[in-house]
């Protein structure tokens, strides 16, 4: 795993130093200073609001180049089912799984069916569970968000692997007995539609080690694809693995109604996925057995590595599902028990708001900083390169400011 991997960065050429990206981070974790933008990684979920915001695009996101295929004698492509709602005029996913194995893969494993897996497995949990509502970890940016600012829900996140490193685990199983090769010669690549899957694949989550070898963009690799498909003339094979269950992960919803509980709840979009852990961590949500929540808009379908209006790609998979079975994989298929999907260690909360690790020291600083945010204006204009006055005050506390810097707008005064 790559402990210091960013699947964010910054273009310094490109960054005209505006506010835009500042101002829509949900964890306050970019800065202005001296006219360019500065990313504070501790703080970062990799949700991508930041390459929303940026009209200059000078925010990019960190993936592997399709060339990384070659490195490896035998290729499995992971497509997730946000995939599948990218393509103009698609009837027929095999399209889309043949269209990858033309592109230069030896096999395809689809993340649906590892969704479809993680429905079954989430429904037996939620059966014996004792801390509701369990919250669903799918969506690493939002498991990066209670990890760092809401602790006390770390207990209810539902302990299992995603469904992209289960689909990983059982392609690298299945490869190695169809071909004999060692499994270090076998590729596992996703084909990511947002920078916090790579994160989290790069730097693990839930696992002692990624079982992917290589995170594609999805929006790099359907341009490539795209040619493949059209360039196929006869009906293709039958190749699919899953559901209506398991392709609905690709929009927000999909998870919850796969996990055929009455009492859940969905949200898709950052601020919305706020509320709801807020009303959460306030026992003010109840009644509630599941909680789906997807950083991005409309969930996976939103990511900012697809290339489809978000809206329109979830009305492409609504109707590619309508004539597909309920389910096509199922636990029994594959003769692995429980454990095999879950999490190989329990992610850590991460004190990144902590003003001090000494608790004494810390009251002190908070006493300061509320000093310091008493005397300026809270207008929250960002003028001073953080995103709100409380920040800038916290920046001068904790050192990120120099002791004594002044809030531009009284320096006006």
């Amino acid at each position: 795993m790559m402990k210091n991997f960013y699947s964010v960065t910054l273009d310094p050429e490109k960054c005209k130093g505006c506010i835009n990206c500042m101002k829509h981070c949900p964890t306050e974790a970019i800065r202005v200073r001296g006219g360019k933008a500065q990313i504070l990684y501790d703080r970062c979920i990799g949700c991508g609001e930041c390459i929303r915001a940026c009209s200059h695009h000078a925010k990019k996101v960190n993936y592997d180049p399709f060339s990384i295929i070659d490195g490896y004698e035998y290729k499995i492509a992971l497509p997730p089912p946000s995939l599948y709602g990218q393509f103009q005029n698609l009837t027929n996913i095999n399209y889309v799984l043949q269209g990858l194995l033309d592109l230069g893969f030896d096999d395809v494993f689809e993340v649906s069916c590892g969704a479809e897996l993680a429905s079954q497995v989430t429904r037996m949990y939620i059966d014996h569970a004792h801390n509701l509502p369990v919250i669903s970890s799918a969506c690493p940016a939002v498991v990066e968000l209670i990890l760092m600012r809401f602790h006390n829900l770390k207990d209810h996140l539902l302990p299992i692997l995603a469904p992209v490193e289960i689909a990983a685990k059982l392609a690298r199983e299945a490869a190695v007995k169809k071909t004999g090769l060692a499994p270090e010669k076998i590729g596992i690549f996703f084909i990511s539609p947002c920078p916090a899957k790579i994160f989290t694949l790069k730097t693990g989550l839930g696992s002692t080690s990624s079982k992917v070898d290589g995170v594609l963009a999805q929006s790099d690799v359907y341009f490539r694809l795209v040619e493949k498909m059209n360039a196929i003339k006869t009906e293709p094979d039958e190749r699919m693995t899953s559901g209506l269950l398991g392709v609905g992960w690709a929009s927000s919803g999909g998870e919850a109604a796969g996990v055929l509980k009455e009492k859940y709840l969905a949200a898709d979009g950052i601020e919305n996925c706020i509320s709801v852990l807020e009303a959460l961590e306030n026992n003010t949500l109840t009644d509630v057995d599941f909680v789906e929540l997807n950083a991005c808009p409309g969930g996976c379908v939103g990511g900012v590595l697809n290339v489809e209006n978000p809206f329109i790609a979830r009305a492409k998979i609504k109707k590619l599902r309508k004539y597909m079975p309920v389910t096509r994989s199922r636990i029994e298929d594959f003769g692995r028990d429980l454990s095999y999907f879950a999490w190989e260690k329990d992610p850590e909360t991460m004190p990144v708001f902590r003003l001090d690790a000494d608790f004494g020291k810390a009251l002190m600083k908070m006493q300061q900083v509320e000093d310091i945010y008493a005397q300026l204006p809270k207008l929250d204009c960002g003028l001073c390169g953080a995103p709100s006055c409380r920040s800038f005050a916290e920046d001068v506390v904790s050192g990120r400011l120099p002791e004594g810097a002044v809030c531009p707008r009284l320096k006006e005064e």
